[in-house]
């Protein structure tokens, strides 16, 4: 398993496999900014890994819970400080119904128990039962889940001028992460940020 460090991209945290300044953004981000302020994850979607994150969000494996929670607090220690709380991206009530169990609210607790930083698990909704993320590209990702989620407007207290993470399992294209933030600061959320398990990685050109 490859473990993602500095030097990345100060915003969604892709690794550079060149050095860079401390504050340095990726193309990506410079040519579009997500709605998130930054972002961080823990390892490297790929072969090594993957087996390990199917097994959570498909099979509902937590014995390597508190593992993660500690791997996901290393890389994202420099936004869990001062953070109120975690928001983990919700399901859609149906698919809910299916898996019986969020990934993603999994994944919030270990990190919490492992940072402190308490959660707010039922403040964002997923209001849009949307269709699986795979195979889309990133322009697709980003209309599927466009007005997706929600705030409930009876936990608005716990987003209003709150420095807010999102928690998830995959950074893929920052699409579903991008949805959470524009609902979360639609809300009054002062800052949010997000942290992952696992991130999919592709090669940075420093030039373009």
């Amino acid at each position: 398993m490859s473990f993602l460090d500095r030097p990345w991209c100060a915003r969604c945290g892709t690794p550079f496999s060149y050095p860079a300044f401390e504050d340095m953004e990726c193309p990506a981000c410079l040519a579009r900014p997500p709605a998130f302020s930054k972002a961080r994850s823990a390892f490297v979607y790929d072969a090594a890994s993957r087996p390990l994150v199917l097994s959570l969000k498909h099979a509902g494996r937590t014995d390597a819970l508190a593992a993660y929670g500690r791997w996901m607090a290393r890389a994202g220690a420099e936004i869990l400080t001062g953070a109120d709380a975690l928001i983990p991206v919700p399901l859609h009530s149906g698919r809910l119904r299916k898996r019986r169990f969020n990934q993603s609210l999994l994944l919030a607790r270990a990190l919490s128990n492992a940072s402190g930083v308490a959660i707010a698990p039922h403040a964002l909704a997923r209001v849009r039962d949307t269709s699986t993320q795979g195979g889309l590209s990133a322009k697709s990702r980003a209309r599927n889940v466009a007005g997706a989620f929600r705030v409930r407007e009876r936990r608005r207290s716990e987003v209003e001028v709150k420095r807010l993470v999102i928690v998830d399992d995959v950074h893929t294209t920052g699409a579903t992460l991008s949805a959470c933030a524009r609902a979360l600061k639609r809300a009054g959320a002062e800052d949010v940020t997000a942290i992952t398990l696992a991130r999919v990685v592709k090669p940075v050109d420093p030039l373009k």
